[in-house]
């Protein structure tokens, strides 16, 4: 199954709509035994910018505290009970959510000039998809906390250097090397691949620190920071959290 995003022009920011169709098609995966693996792949020149800012503002907006306000997080859910081979090809910017659901990839092929960054705390969020516990065990705890608090960003070869990547190539080469991947994995007897992948994930830890970090994350959209942070993108200008207290 090849999944693209396909929203260049907007960098290819996910919206409810897309989280929807992506949730749908990664449960389809794992009942439907054709599918014997799935590739991530983009349009453009960024993989995926994140969340889009209007469904963040509107769900910071929304009186009722709904999860369905922000439904990013049944795709998260839907992540971490994978079970199926997850391949990713990406070909430029991943931030936010565009890295961390490479933490559930199982071969990661990044472009040498893509960057990787996941600066939840530069909009006054907290990070997901279990990246808060996936994240230090493949990179440490300096280099991670960096990258979520400080919102630093590593380069296509740091990436495949620190375990982030299996590779890094040439922008050109990036979605013949996953679809060769994804092939080779397509290949393979699907329950021995299956049944490794499951070896090598704690399904139920992951399963955890989601709904952990779900519940620290919306309440963290309905705090004075995140307006202050989306108000402040909305009108091009640098936040000013000093003034919260």
């Amino acid at each position: 199954m090849r999944l693209v995003l396909n929203r260049a022009a907007k960098k290819n920011a996910l919206t409810n709509a897309m989280y929807g169709a992506l949730t749908d098609a990664l449960a389809r995966a794992e009942t439907d035994r054709s599918i014997r693996a799935v590739l991530f792949e983009a349009e453009g020149d960024v993989f995926c910018a994140g969340n889009d800012i209007g469904d963040f503002a509107a769900a910071a907006g929304d009186a009722s505290g709904s999860r369905d306000a922000v439904r990013g997080f049944d795709f998260i859910f839907q992540l971490g009970r994978a079970t199926k081979p997850y391949v990713a090809a990406v070909q430029g910017k991943a931030v936010g959510v565009g890295l961390t659901m490479l933490l559930h990839c199982d071969l990661v092929f990044v472009a040498e000039e893509a960057t990787l960054s996941a600066p939840f705390v530069n909009l006054a969020l907290v990070p997901e998809a279990a990246s808060s516990l996936l994240l230090p065990a493949r990179i440490g705890h300096a280099r991670a906390f960096a990258m979520f608090a400080l919102g630093e960003a590593v380069d296509g070869k740091t990436a495949a250097a620190i375990g982030l990547a299996n590779a890094a190539v040439p922008r050109a080469d990036v979605r013949a090397r996953a679809l060769a991947a994804a092939q080779a994995l397509a290949a393979q007897p699907l329950d021995a691949v299956c049944a490794t992948k499951r070896l090598m994930r704690d399904a139920e830890q992951i399963g955890a620190v989601m709904k952990r970090e779900a519940v620290s994350f919306a309440e963290r959209l309905k705090s004075a920071e995140a307006v202050e942070a989306f108000r402040a993108f909305a009108e091009r200008r640098a936040p000013d959290f000093r003034q919260l207290g």
